[in-house]
């Protein structure tokens, strides 16, 4: 019998799937066999993940991370102020000067959250567009009517390309995309911007429909970043960008031993004093060092399909910008 045993236990191995473990153990009597290929079969069968430095099923990640979320939203802005030292604020307007958008462009912010991201792409398409005008007006010594007519039609133009620039906000989390959506109303965004119920791996728009895809400290939390960044490109209109800015790896060895210590010994308590949660900043912490570095990320960009694949490392690699486009 045992030797019935181990051929079974070979079977399973080779085939990972529970049908054909059934079949197996019809043709088998023995009761015995029975119970120990069921074992080897949920073994086979149950896939797991990291959630920070535990091990947990893949299907309960996109839960516990909800749950992370959905704790800290109302303290999500604050937090991120106290934990970065405000730092993150420029790190966000570095990744809108990487992307320079240009009016008339449409963005979807993936993970966006409360928003930062669109409400920076709205200000800076708006502050393009003004440039652009204040250009066309210099460049006019003496008009005459017929170019004065031909401005007007042109601002008329750029008015209604204007129009078309739009910001989605898109996240799992709704009570993330409610604080973002109390934020803009208080901050008086409204035109050009929309707020969608998505997940990552399973995006709710058609393809070749936008022009940037942006992601933001949210990736991370993915349980599967390869089928994440697969929708990325589907979405994306051929030409578009995708635009990553998430933690990274610290390449000065002497600043990565002083991050450790800030990260695992600060950022909890602050987590603790300021929103009365520290295990989900503990989990945050983990999650930065489970993500791949660089180099690492960069090879998942590009096996994802897109082209001219490059990262920038923004305060020494404690964070750093991908970005990649569909062509």
């Amino acid at each position: 019998m045992a030797a019935s045993v181990r051929l079974l236990v070979r079977r399973v191995r080779r085939t990972h799937t529970h049908i054909t473990i059934t079949g197996l153990l019809r043709t088998s009597n023995d009761s015995a066999s029975l119970s120990v290929c069921r074992c080897f079969s949920a073994a086979a069968g149950e896939k797991s993940t990291h959630f920070g430095f535990e091990r947990v099923p893949e299907t309960e990640k996109a839960k516990k991370v909800y749950q992370v979320f959905e704790s800290v939203a109302h303290n999500y802005d604050v937090m991120n102020d106290a934990m970065s030292l405000g730092v993150h604020r420029l790190w966000k307007d570095k990744l809108l000067h990487v992307m320079h958008p240009q009016p008339g462009a449409r963005l979807l912010d993936v993970a966006g959250g409360t928003g930062d991201i669109s409400f920076r792409f709205l200000d800076y398409v708006r502050s393009q567009r003004e440039r652009q005008r204040r250009r066309a007006v210099h460049s006019m010594q003496t008009p005459s009517w017929q170019d004065i007519s031909d401005k007007y039609s042109s601002a008329a133009e750029e008015g209604e390309e204007q129009r078309d620039s739009c910001a989605v906000v898109c996240d799992i989390n709704k009570e993330m995309l409610k604080v973002g959506k109390q934020k803009a109303e208080s901050m008086g965004i409204a035109a050009g911007l929309s707020w969608v119920t998505g997940d990552a791996e399973e995006l709710p728009f058609g393809d070749d429909h936008f022009d940037v895809y942006t992601v933001a400290f949210g990736i991370r939390n993915v349980t599967h970043i390869d089928q994440a960044l697969q929708e990325a490109w589907r979405v994306l209109k051929p030409g578009g960008r995708f635009l990553c800015l998430e933690f990274s790896k610290v390449i000065n060895p002497a600043l990565a031993r002083l991050y450790d210590a800030y990260s695992f010994q600060i950022i909890p308590v602050l987590g603790e004093v300021i929103a009365g949660d520290w295990k989900s900043y503990q989990y945050l912490v983990e999650s930065i060092r489970k993500f791949p570095d660089q180099e690492e990320f960069k090879g998942m960009i590009e096996d994802a399909g897109f082209y001219r694949v490059k990262y920038y490392n923004l305060t020494g690699g404690v964070v750093a910008i991908h970005s990649g486009f569909k062509l």
